[in-house]
């Protein structure tokens, strides 16, 4: 993690990301550091176990897509947020980073099993996120959740087994979702 800090974009994005309103609430920049950058990839190890394009499944602000697109520099990743001013944000915050493409858009509307990997941070209750998530995974890739402490993995698993997936490794802060199989027709279901 400490390499990804010699990346100055990630320096400017975090900068216009906490100076902009509506983006996050924290506003000291070492606590927005640790929030949206080092929280973001911790994810790292778990993508590189996982091959093809990453989508960052309702990204806001850009955290944690953008920061693990810069570690990440050889693998495609999707911004996909659905409210407008974000995605201006978005592809203001992009344009440094050339393996990046914004899309404004819901889970619900995207093509499914196209992903290596989805990704998703504070996006919804956990169960429901994956349900938007691994939707978009292909088999053998995987949906990562970032979660608090308190999630449960039993009700994610239930949602998993309904959508192609396994079982959720838990590790800290994160739920792994494999997916096992394509899709089944109907998901992901409308909000």
């Amino acid at each position: 993690m400490e390499g990804a800090w010699q990346d100055a974009r990630l320096e400017r994005w975090l900068e216009a990301l906490v100076s902009t309103p509506g983006l996050t609430s924290i506003r000291d920049p070492v606590e927005a550091r640790r929030v949206h950058v080092d929280e973001s990839l911790v994810a790292l190890p778990l993508l590189r176990r996982f091959g093809g394009p990453i989508v960052d499944v309702g990204s806001g602000g850009g955290a944690p897509g953008i920061p693990l697109a810069a570690a990440l520099p050889d693998r495609e990743v999707t911004l996909l947020e659905a409210n407008g001013r974000k995605c201006a944000f978005l592809r203001e915050a992009s344009r440094e980073f050339p393996n990046v493409e914004v899309v404004q858009g819901r889970a619900e509307g995207q093509v499914t099993d196209l992903f290596g990997a989805a990704i998703a941070k504070a996006l919804a209750p956990p169960p429901v996120a994956a349900e938007w998530c691994l939707t978009l995974v292909a088999p053998g890739g995987a949906a990562i959740l970032y979660v608090g402490p308190s999630a449960d993995a039993e009700p994610v698993n239930r949602v998993s087994t309904q959508l192609g997936g396994g079982p959720a490794e838990e590790l800290p802060g994160l739920l792994v979702l494999p997916k096992l199989q394509a899709t089944p027709p109907g998901f992901p279901r409308r909000a």
